[in-house]
């Protein structure tokens, strides 16, 4: 086996994703950007943060690497480790090692959902020294001007055990994401699918129906992300009802009196 060679240019994206702004996130993003500055993005799920960064790099022109964040998340899998190869031991760097070594950015998704202990090793790439260790090497990466560290959150699922430290908060310009406005949301499930501007209404129309069971049984309401998945479904033919059920009520909960309830406002709709 052959230590696989890292191709920045894979990681660059060369069509526009396609993105509607809420607000001032693109111009305060690039403003922090040019002044190395790393940026933390806030917001439920599927309100568009992802599609956010791969917008942001697509502007900027630089790879963009992203690590999905989990529990079993070490500091060896963002930095990097030895691994044997054709009987011999190399070194293969982590993703946030590969970022800074080829200027690009690191967006690390979820990143109260990695080990606390893991999250320390990006602080002294989130302040001014701008300088990842990588001690098994003995060597200092530094973060050229181009590099970027981001990552993101879902407030909504704060709790003592999967908080973000302040200590690690307070290095990043902070962006705040939410759902869009109906008709901009709608106007962005259109633009996803293809579907007739009635229908891609009607079903923000449910959503928002949802968003305000949060907290009466539900954890969250449907996501833009899930509108987009129920409109596919549509216009390959599904009925609406049904798939709005599928796509949405089934994948919010398991309760059965919270999905008969939710099926109840899809009926009063499709």
């Amino acid at each position: 086996m052959e230590a696989r060679v890292f191709k920045p240019e894979s990681y660059l994206i060369e069509n526009e994703p396609y993105y509607e702004p809420i607000g001032a996130e693109i111009e305060i993003f690039e403003a922090a950007y040019h002044n190395q500055l790393p940026v933390l993005l806030k917001g439920p799920t599927g309100c568009g943060k992802t599609r956010f960064m791969e917008h942001i790099a697509w502007r900027l022109k630089r790879p963009l690497i992203t690590v999905s964040c989990h529990d079993d998340l070490t500091a060896s899998d963002l930095v990097g480790r030895f691994l044997i190869s054709g009987g011999n031991t190399v070194w293969v760097d982590g993703p946030l090692a590969r970022a800074v070594r080829h200027g690009g950015i690191c967006y690390l998704d979820e990143i109260v959902e990695a080990r606390k202990d893991t999250t320390v090793v990006i602080h002294p790439l989130a302040d001014d020294r701008r300088v990842l260790p990588i001690e098994k090497l003995g060597e200092l990466l530094v973060g050229p001007p181009e590099f970027c560290l981001a990552m993101s959150y879902n407030p909504g699922y704060q709790s003592v055990l999967k908080d973000l430290k302040q200590s690690t908060r307070q290095r990043f310009v902070a962006l705040e994401f939410d759902y869009p406005a109906p008709d901009l949301e709608a106007k962005i499930v259109h633009n996803e699918t293809g579907i007739e501007g009635g229908i891609s209404e009607k079903l923000v129309k449910f959503a928002q129906m949802t968003r305000n069971l949060k907290g009466n049984g539900l954890e969250e309401g449907a996501s833009t992300r899930l509108l987009v998945h129920a409109a596919k479904l549509i216009m390959s033919g599904v009925n609406a009802n049904i798939a709005c059920r599928s796509a949405i009520a089934q994948a919010l909960t398991d309760d059965d009196e919270m999905l008969a309830a939710i099926y109840e406002l899809s009926a009063s709709l499709f």
